[in-house]
């Protein structure tokens, strides 16, 4: 078997499988994307052993895990089968020592080639500290309404470099986000997401992001990348409000009432008592034109107060009446030029 540095490792998971050998609870708090749990102990098995390695000493917590491993090393060279037609596979655990190395040994006596990863999922995940330092972001601000994420679509449909994070997050950034998205995953996990769609890109070139705050739902972007994004250039799209709100109608219109309703009450102590009330009643009779004006009336103040904060950072201001999303987005390649904003942030 082999070990590889955690860029390496990464660089040909999509050619051969990569296995995660750690407990289901730890594979799922987080673990790298696309890979696959074959667990060498259960939650409690790992509990166990880590006590007995604590209490009396490694040889015996060694012992007690050949005990439990041992009827099962069949139906894991099974599940591998089933999983990979190939022979080469990619295996962590959390530090790189002796869970990978056991199940590495087992595969390969089964006639597998194993690539270990040095410094298991801690290396992987440090690569926070260094992924974001040299990255050129752009980021594309906007009050509520605006598409900027239909803008962020064009833009990579015309060649540039984008990354969602709502889409990555599973939700849409404010009080309503949650609304007809999936289930957002762990924090430590949406990292990963985060750290992988980053690591496809070229750091070299220019890549868009949304101006986001640093949480996005229940989950946090890597401190490291929100620092970097503290200091990134932006560019302000201006879209008339009439706009604004026809996008929301039609983003949110079809939805549930009642988890509208739910949403709305969220904001209820800087909405206003007299506002909710309001949004209220033109949710129940269907005016969802009225409700989204008064969304906008305190989502648009609260925007103001942000942007306050960032317009020594604004490098392009665009203005739009219908804030169509490519040709904001052609807009924005236009101003910006073909050259890479090095050193403008």
């Amino acid at each position: 078997m082999q070990h590889q540095a955690v860029k390496d490792f990464l660089s040909n998971s999509d050619e051969h499988p990569i296995i995660d050998v750690r407990s289901p609870a730890e594979f799922e708090k987080g673990h790298i994307p696309g890979a696959h749990n074959i667990p060498l102990f259960s939650n409690d098995e790992r509990a166990q052993i880590g006590k007995t390695y604590k209490h009396q000493g490694k040889d015996l917590a060694v012992k007690e895990g050949l005990k439990i491993v041992g009827p099962r090393m069949a139906a894991m060279v099974d599940q591998i089968e089933n999983i990979n037609p190939g022979k080469d596979l990619r295996i962590y655990c959390w530090r790189g020592g002796m869970r990978s190395s056991s199940v590495a040994w087992l595969f390969e006596t089964s006639g597998y080639r194993c690539t270990l990863l040095e410094g298991g999922y801690k290396s992987y995940r440090g690569l926070m500290s260094s992924i974001f330092e040299e990255l050129d972001i752009i980021l594309i601000g906007g009050e509520t309404g605006s598409g900027k994420t239909e803008v962020l679509q064009e833009l990579k449909k015309l060649g540039e470099q984008t990354i969602d994070l709502e889409d990555l997050a599973n939700h849409k950034g404010s009080a309503f986000g949650s609304v007809g998205m999936p289930e957002q995953p762990s924090n430590e996990h949406f990292q990963n997401l985060v750290i992988e769609e980053f690591l496809k890109l070229d750091p070299k070139t220019r890549i868009f992001v949304e101006d986001e705050s640093a949480n996005i739902g229940k989950v946090f972007l890597p401190e490291e990348l929100w620092l970097k994004m503290k200091g990134s250039p932006v560019i302000q799209l201006s879209i008339d409000l009439e706009a604004r709100v026809n996008r929301l109608v039609k983003d949110y219109g079809n939805n549930d009432k009642e988890e509208l309703k739910s949403c709305i009450l969220k904001i209820e102590r800087k909405l206003g008592g007299q506002n909710v009330k309001a949004a209220i009643e033109h949710l129940g009779s269907g005016d969802l034109v009225s409700v989204a004006r008064l969304l906008l009336y305190y989502y648009d103040k609260s925007y103001r107060f942000q942007l306050e904060r960032k317009k020594s950072r604004i490098i392009s201001r665009i203005e739009s009446e219908e804030g169509h999303p490519k040709t904001l987005a052609v807009n924005i390649i236009n101003k910006m030029g073909s050259e890479v904003l090095h050193g403008s942030n």
